[in-house]
């Protein structure tokens, strides 16, 4: 079994239980777990197409072209009223992201002078103050999981709690998928805790790996490996193993 494919099983399970909404993976790995959960066991889920189409048949990644059975349209203008209303997850990249959730995709060092420009701050603030937010770290060093973020993209519950109620209603860092573990923030003071551990990975690589302390509980599960039946499936989501790029064999 190939990390990888544990990661994309990780990835569908973010969207087990959820139904009529608006389900908004972005990027290779997070696209084939949200088709994944759609197609078994999260069929209620409403999933984009990744550009204006809610199709309900299982897709090939990047293929355009491919025949798509249609739910319905979600086109740019309508995407504010999903927004707005707290019924969409999106899974989103992390270039860093320290205890509480903070997550940064805009620039490395000072803002003001940075030493690499990333992507900027798009929709991430938009999307942590209005609907649930995961995140998907396919690399996970001391540089991505970091004790400070350079730049808050997206809002953690340390600084979400600062604001308080009702504009943090919305507010739901609900997983965060690394290549090494699953990772929630369901303790006390909300810190980022260890909530699975993939198969081959050992939990000193995970402390060795991430610039805080983090909260490891005793019953530390190990992460579920997909099925053969869902293997086949995320073949065909997948034929060109792009997922295969994004997580390296150890």
């Amino acid at each position: 079994m190939r990390r990888s494919d544990i990661c994309i099983a990780e990835i569908a399970e973010c969207f087990r239980g959820e139904s009529d909404i608006l389900c908004n993976p972005i990027g290779i790995s997070p696209i084939i777990g949200g088709r994944l959960a759609k197609a078994t066991f999260a069929p209620d889920v409403v999933m984009t197409d990744a550009v204006s189409v809610l199709a309900t048949n299982t897709l090939p990644i990047g293929d355009q072209d491919a025949p798509r059975v249609i739910e319905s349209y979600a086109p740019y203008r309508t995407i504010f009223d999903i927004v707005w209303s707290g019924r969409r997850h999106v899974m989103m990249g992390a270039t860093q992201i320290d205890q509480y959730g903070n997550q940064n995709i805009a620039a490395i060092g000072d803002f003001q002078k940075p030493k690499a420009q990333l992507l900027g701050l798009r929709g991430a603030p938009g999307n942590l103050i209005n609907h649930r937010t995961s995140y998907w770290v396919p690399n996970h060093t001391k540089r991505s999981f970091v004790s400070k973020v350079d730049v808050v993209s997206g809002p953690g519950y340390d600084r979400m709690s600062e604001i308080g109620e009702p504009s943090n209603r919305y507010h739901d860092l609900h997983r965060v998928v690394s290549n090494l573990g699953v990772f929630d923030f369901e303790t006390p003071d909300r810190q980022m805790r260890l909530r699975s551990i993939h198969p081959g990975v050992e939990i000193d690589e995970v402390v060795e790996n991430t610039d805080f302390e983090i909260v490891i509980p005793d019953n530390l599960e190990l992460s579920r490996v997909p099925s053969e039946a869902e293997l086949e499936i995320i073949k065909i989501i997948d034929p060109t193993e792009l997922r295969y790029s994004e997580v390296q064999d150890v």
